[in-house]
């Protein structure tokens, strides 16, 4: 099974002056939080979105702690901080225990995301994509189990929101790093990242700073089906 699946993070934004700011309401919350704070965080979640680098992805999530202890009642920035660790996994040329570890610090951070009363569908399929990142640390030792969790847990945040688009992303990519022997496989995958693509089209964010992620990988997936009929051709 291969190891890497997209290529996003983040850059840098300082949450310490805004705590020292008057407070005015975050996007996701109704409980007060420095002046500048929503811009800061869509400025950072940008940044996020923006680059692959395993450094930044590391000092981004450590600026969404910052934003955390700045607006504690918003679960956005641990859902962020959590998802920054995630995708470091992906992209980080470390050793397997050392990506367990980080992984770790990812489900820490998204289980204090749920206890403040987070999306559970977008929580969920946050889960499943470390349940993911964990498979591509081991895949040999931990194929019989952590696809089904990823399974299961997609499923749940299906009946909570089927119109969330990264559960058919999540979904697909858990299709296509799964062997063609056990029913997986590109062709296999396909149909589930063209709905993918049909979901990010009707899709609308709830806010500012919800979760948005996950558009361009379905884009580039399907562009690469193109690409591979094109070369048979």
């Amino acid at each position: 099974m291969k190891k890497s699946i997209l290529l996003l993070a983040l850059a840098a934004v300082s949450f310490s002056a805004a705590a020292q700011k008057t407070p005015a309401p975050t996007a996701a919350s109704t409980q007060a939080a420095p002046a500048g704070y929503t811009d800061l965080m869509a400025a950072t979640i940008k940044d996020l979105m923006g680059t692959g680098d395993p450094a930044q992805l590391r000092e981004i999530s450590g600026k969404m702690e910052r934003a955390a202890a700045v607006a504690p009642a918003d679960w956005l920035p641990r859902y962020y901080q959590s998802y920054a660790l995630l995708i470091n996994v992906f992209q980080s040329k470390e050793d397997g225990e050392v990506k367990d570890k980080t992984l770790d610090q990812a489900e820490e951070a998204l289980g204090k995301a749920r206890k403040l009363g987070g999306d559970e569908s977008e929580l969920l399929v946050l889960q499943a994509y470390i349940y993911q990142a964990r498979l591509g640390v081991a895949p040999m030792m931990r194929a019989m189990t952590y696809p089904r969790m990823v399974d299961e847990a997609v499923a749940k945040a299906k009946t909570l929101n089927p119109a969330n688009p990264r559960i058919y992303l999540v979904q697909a990519n858990n299709k296509y790093f799964t062997p063609k022997m056990f029913g997986g496989g590109a062709e296999a995958a396909k149909p589930l990242f063209e709905e993918a693509k049909a979901k990010y089209a009707a899709f609308q964010p709830k806010s500012a700073l919800a979760p948005n992620w996950g558009e361009r990988q379905v884009l580039g997936r399907l562009k690469s089906y193109e690409t591979a009929s094109t070369t048979k051709n």
